[in-house]
């Protein structure tokens, strides 16, 4: 294969906005950056794509572009006489699970939450013949949906299955973004993407430059997923809360369930996500090594998604293309990082609770990012010098803290303020004329001062005094603030060695983002894939 990259192609628009170039458009480019005739192309695939909006009013689409011709002596011959530092010859590395091990598995493997790493390293072990048994807390995705619709229109907050627990985890009520800073040198990456397609996903997820299925997708895809596991000899149970572990002379010999049943294993996967603090309070009792972690607090922020399209396309042709992401990120004077975190265009702020008196938000979109109102969260970096506490738990314990004060705030609802309220210290009532939120659950006006750590208002302020500077009217007064995002990440990384096991309980195997090893869907599911792989490398598969 031939890449081609950097192929820049200006956006033309239409009375219907912008015009789609399709195959043919691209395969002519190709040939004439090639020099050879189009019929010489026998496949054209793209591999990356992205938009540059750097001189506006001019837009560019950005491709890499993947041209096979009938041989490769052809293709090396093409390449050598474009003499084009853009092309070069291309092999795509494929995704290969390793071999299976010797050591026989004697008990089928428990896999222990079912958010993207526990899904994925149950999905790579079934496809491989390791059986596995899956077991989440909350309930199945269809269940689970009804159940968080019927909280937020304000019926009962279940403990077990809501925003944050039951099929999927808590990235199934989010945007749905599958972009990663994780290193790929063994394409798990891709994987992930892969088999989110087969399952259902759109294709492009596998060349767009900043990926995104967007909730209603990922709940078909998850319902897809689960059907693929129980066809390959999986079982899964929803309801079954994982309440103890069984462990003799220091290894892991089986798991209970809701304080009754157990089930006999060696080798469980905990995927317990970030949320999980009765499990963390557990572990923490029994002796399992964990330790207090950084992560970071804030407050989603709300714009008319036009007035982030037309910061980032211009003016011109803001209205003509799709709701457009932005990233921000700076660093105050004070040393504290605050940056944009898992931004949501055309989205909703969410009640993401998960405990009485508590209250957490997080941002939400759909596949068609329809809503009025862009939303990201702008957080502050917080370390464990913040927790007023040393031990283990003690950002769980700051989390608690100030949710519950989100929680007194909003009276149960989402508190939510104009910032130019914020900065003058005032409660904001009314909306007249202003930014309406756009919420998944109720919202009162009330004002957010004080619900920050003083130091995490300080440097908040500084970073949307800053954002302004970049997005010409992102600190403006009628900007909505909505509080409390605090569950960015972890707080608590629990300890594993050279082999992914805790070293304080061999068998036990720590993943994903609740055990502080990822920070989203897609580096969770690459977690849980690695983790697959350990086990397999040690085992032999049934049958």
């Amino acid at each position: 294969m031939i890449a081609i990259n950097q192929l820049k192609m200006e956006i033309r628009f239409g009375e219907n906005g912008a015009v789609q170039l399709g195959e043919a458009v691209l395969r002519k480019k190709a040939a004439k950056v090639l020099g050879i005739k189009e019929t010489q192309i026998r496949k054209l695939s793209i591999l990356k794509h992205s938009i540059d909006a750097r001189k506006k009013p001019k837009l560019f689409h950005v491709y890499t572009l993947g041209v096979c011709l009938d041989e490769r002596a052809q293709e090396e011959q093409a390449v050598k006489r474009c003499r084009n530092a853009n092309v070069s010859l291309y092999a795509p590395k494929p995704y290969i699970f390793p071999q299976s091990g010797q050591e026989v598995m004697a008990e089928r493997p428990v896999i222990i939450g079912m958010g993207p790493a526990g899904l994925f390293c149950g999905y790579m072990l079934a496809k491989h013949g390791y059986r596995p048994i899956l077991l989440e807390r909350g309930a199945d995705v269809e269940t689970r949906t009804r159940a968080v619709a019927e909280f937020w229109n304000g019926g009962r907050l279940d403990l077990d299955s809501n925003v944050q627990f039951g099929e999927g985890g808590a990235g199934t009520f989010s945007d749905g973004k599958l972009n990663t800073l994780v290193k790929d040198k063994d394409g798990r990456n891709r994987e992930v993407l892969r088999i989110f397609v087969e399952c259902g996903a759109p294709q492009e997820i596998l060349y767009e430059s900043k990926p995104h299925i967007g909730t209603d997708i990922l709940r078909r895809v998850l319902a897809n997923m689960r059907a693929f596991l129980l066809e390959n000899d999986a079982s899964v149970r929803f309801g079954a809360k994982v309440t103890g572990l069984e462990i003799e002379n220091g290894a892991l010999s089986g798991v209970i369930i809701n304080d009754a049943d157990v089930i006999k294993t060696k080798n469980a996967v905990l995927a317990i996500g970030h949320s999980a603090r009765d499990t963390f309070a557990y572990l923490e009792n029994i002796g399992v090594s964990m330790e207090a972690k950084a992560f970071a607090v804030g407050m989603r922020v709300e714009h008319l998604q036009s007035l982030i399209n037309e910061r980032m396309y211009g003016a011109e042709h803001g209205a003509k293309l799709p709701a457009a992401p932005y990233k921000l990120t700076t660093q105050t004077k004070s040393g504290r990082g605050v940056y944009s975190f898992c931004m949501c265009p055309g989205g909703y702020v969410v009640n993401a609770s998960s405990e009485e008196g508590r209250l957490a938000i997080n941002g939400m979109s759909y596949s068609d990012r329809g809503s009025q109102n862009a939303n990201s969260a702008i957080i502050v970096q917080v370390t464990p010098a913040d927790y007023e506490g040393s031990g283990a738990l003690s950002g769980v314990e700051f989390q608690r803290r100030l949710e519950e004060r989100a929680y007194a705030l909003g009276n149960g609802s989402i508190p939510v303020q104009y910032f130019g309220d914020y900065v003058k210290n005032e409660p904001s009532v009314g909306r007249e004329g202003r930014l309406v939120p756009c919420t998944k659950g109720k919202y009162t006006f009330t004002n957010l001062r004080g619900l920050l750590p003083a130091s995490c208002e300080e440097a908040f302020l500084e970073g949307m005094a800053q954002f302004d500077q970049v997005i010409c009217g992102y600190a403006g007064a009628d900007t909505v603030l909505a509080g409390i995002e605090s569950r960015t990440s972890s707080p608590v990384r629990i300890h594993r060695d050279s082999d992914l096991q805790s070293p304080s309980v061999q068998g036990l195997y720590p993943c994903g983002e609740g055990a502080g090893y990822a920070g989203g869907i897609t580096s969770a599911a690459m977690d849980g894939i690695l983790v697959a792989e350990r086990i397999a490398k040690r085992y032999r598969a049934f049958g």
